[in-house]
């Protein structure tokens, strides 16, 4: 039988916006477990006693903003919208079905004026982990640590071009003390400060200065911003770090970890992609007496020729043993950190595998070899 709905949508019931939303939502699972008043005692020195109108709930301002990134609501504007329509955001924000909600720039303005320059947002991330952690729910043994990048909302033509100093590697003074001494173990002279001053051009946005240029391959070249976290095997972020776009993912490695251990714990083992497989990353983390888990990546030599692992190194006698069992001996250690070997070239003129080992016009192999690479080594052993 056809039968058809009768209209009720204005109809007047007596009913509650908590019977209203489900009781598996996940609103209902924050809430449960997250008691957020303890946000008042962190915010109150931004508020006059008192004085002025009375201001939005400040927990209000901070759920809004977690309505907008568990739901990936893209945009403030949007996530009121979204707010005012929907009834478990507005059980979760206190708000009833005809409440008025704040306005789209309320937070803006607020964080403008109250939160910008605090550390307000880190210490509701730090209270919120501590609980996690408290409960259980984390477990810190192993540890993932990654970078994504996030477009800045700035028009990618229009910069300006600065020269800046470039900035030093971080662990630039403790590989120079290491490469002196690799050179004086060698018999060499040690390596002479170099007091110039080394400068590059960056491209820096009009609307966004604090972004920079992305620059990958196969990658749009935008104005962005690369996040650096670390988390756990449960999906909990340990540990977060935010810088321009165009900074290495190994410059921030370091404070990523250094936030994990003072915020949870040293972990045993670390998982990293191949954007972390350097020797001084690898260093830094067996130097804690942590297990690095590091991708295999493909030998950078061209097609046809010898690859690198091929050669054996010796460390006894601190040499390389090219296939046909001759000596590739040390040369020098350079300021970048590598130790150059070199081959004899009256053995390799007529080798019968010189044209799979060397284009070089003076018939020597070369090798280079970090002073490091000891640890680069042995993280690939445990890969296997």
């Amino acid at each position: 039988m056809l039968s058809k709905k009768e209209d009720a949508r204005h109809q007047i019931e007596f009913v509650s916006i908590d019977q209203l939303v489900p009781q598996d939502h996940l609103l209902r699972k924050i809430e449960k477990v997250i008691d957020f008043s303890f946000i008042y005692d962190l915010v109150k020195d931004k508020y006059s006693e008192g004085h002025g109108r009375p201001s939005i709930d400040p927990v209000v301002l901070i759920k809004i903003l977690f309505i907008q990134y568990l739901f990936g609501i893209p945009s403030m504007r949007r996530t009121i919208a979204e707010i005012k329509t929907n009834v478990a955001y507005r059980w979760f924000l206190g708000y009833g079905l005809t409440e008025e909600i704040p306005h789209f720039s309320t937070f803006s303005q607020n964080y403008i004026r109250r939160f910008k320059g605090t550390d307000i947002f880190e210490k509701i991330f730090t209270k919120i982990l501590e609980e996690a952690i408290k409960h259980g729910l984390v477990n810190a043994e192993e540890v993932f640590i990654d970078s994504t990048h996030v477009k800045a909302s700035a028009n990618k033509k229009k910069y300006t071009k600065e020269i800046i100093e470039q900035e030093a590697r971080i662990y630039q003074e403790k590989l120079e003390e290491e490469i002196n001494k690799d050179r004086e173990a060698h018999g060499k002279k040690p390596l002479k400060k170099i007091k110039k001053i080394k400068t590059k051009e960056v491209k820096v946005s009009k609307t966004d200065p604090d972004s920079g240029m992305l620059n990958k391959n196969g990658k749009e070249k935008i104005f962005a911003y690369s996040f650096h976290t670390a988390c756990d095997k449960n999906g909990f972020v340990l540990g977060v770090k935010v810088e321009a776009a165009n900074v290495h993912d190994s410059v921030m490695f370091q404070e990523v970890l250094e936030e994990v251990e003072k915020r949870v714990r040293k972990p045993k083992a670390i998982a990293v992609d191949a954007g972390y497989k350097n020797p001084y990353i690898l260093k830094t983390i067996f130097d804690r007496q942590i297990i690095p888990a590091v991708p295999y990546t493909r030998p950078k030599t061209k097609d046809g020729f010898m690859k690198k692992h091929e050669f054996v190194y010796d460390e006894y006698y601190d040499c390389y043993i090219c296939p046909q069992n001759e000596i590739l001996t040390y040369v020098t250690t350079n300021r970048e950190g590598y130790r150059e070997y070199k081959s004899n070239p009256e053995k390799c003129k007529n080798c019968p595998l010189r044209e799979k080992c060397t284009q070089s016009k003076d018939y020597t192999k070369r090798i280079f070899r970090h002073i490091w690479e000891g640890y680069v080594e042995e993280a690939e052993h445990l890969r296997h």
